[in-house]
This record gives structure tokens, sequence and C-alpha cells, in this order.
């Protein structure tokens, strides 16, 4: 996989009304997302996810939104606030090469933002280390940018750092695993 990172202003073509039809951000987190967890979403863009996260897991909740782009949170702050969930959301700024964050949360996602990433196995040991034991971590990426081969690949890598495969699920155009930390 070779990393190449979302400019900004794309995330206007990624995070609109049209991939709701899609991606139901609701449907695709509601099995692992409940009320009062912390979640995490890296990659989080403009808010896709990570919104909905904030109303998943309600006012006893906490949602950690990372990109590498302060733009990107920008836009993500306006849109919760607009959403009603904007204190339930603490965005974040990361590094190319570290989550830099390190509180413990019950969920995370990275989806469609791995493959970006320069070092793979970094990010899966941040997000390991991140994840309370029993947390899940959902990871989506899109098949016209990730082969078959480099997402199982991903996968051997997250059993390396200590994350073990629960599912599969079906994600439209998309290769698509739970992970759980043991």
């Amino acid at each position: 996989m070779r990393p190449h990172v979302c400019p900004w202003w794309g995330g206007y073509f990624i995070d609109n009304r049209l991939r709701r039809l899609l991606h139901k951000p609701e449907e695709i987190l509601g099995p692992y997302v409940r009320s009062g967890m912390t979640a995490m979403d890296v990659g989080c863009g403009m808010g896709f996810f990570a919104i909905a996260m904030a109303r998943l897991v309600g006012p006893a909740g906490r949602v950690i939104a990372v990109d590498l782009q302060q733009k990107m949170l920008d836009v993500l702050r306006k849109r919760a606030a607009k959403a009603g969930v904007g204190d339930r959301i603490d965005t974040r700024r990361c590094q190319a090469n570290a989550l830099e964050v390190a509180e413990p949360v019950d969920f995370a996602l990275a989806f469609y933002s791995a493959h970006e990433v320069p070092d793979l196995p970094r990010l899966l040991g941040e997000i390991h280390e991140c994840l309370r034991p029993g947390g899940r971590f959902l990871v989506v990426e899109p098949v016209g940018h990730v082969s078959a081969a480099d997402f199982q690949n991903l996968l051997a890598m997250a059993e390396d750092v200590g994350l073990a495969q629960d599912d599969r699920p079906r994600i439209r155009l998309s290769r698509a695993a739970v992970l759980v930390k043991e």
C-alpha cells in the first residue's frame, strides 16, 4: 500500500448526502458503538462517521476525532456544533506517524484512512494501546485503493500487535474487518 493523503478540499466530495445512500454511518457503527462509550475516529475527515458516533455514544459518551489536517478538523467542529453534538467530540490533530492519543477507548474506527498512513504497523500498535481490553476496532478500506492481498497484510500486521479478527462485516465497495483487543 502506498500512502497518499486526501487533500482537505477532497473531504467535500467524500462527506456528502449522496454518500449516505452508500454508507449509512448509524447502520455501520450501530452494532459496535453504545451509549456512554468512548470512541475514536482515526482519519475522521470532516466528520461523516464522527458525528454519527457522537449521536450513538449519547450525552454520557465521548468521541475522539483524529486527523492529520487542521482544516478537516475545523469543518468537523462546525458540522458537529450544527448537529448538536459538538460537546461530545474532542478533535485532535495527529502527526503523519503518530496518533498522539493516550486515553483508553472502547471502540476505534479507521474508515478509508489506513491506506494513507506511511507506518501502518505503528498505527495499528497505537490503536491497540488505546483500546480497552475487549475493545473493538473496525477497519474499512476501499476496494479501488486496497487490494485483497494488501488488506490481508493489514490484518496480519494487526494480529502481530495483538488484535484478533472478530468479524468481517459487509460494507459496500469495501474490505472490512472488526478486530478485538483480547
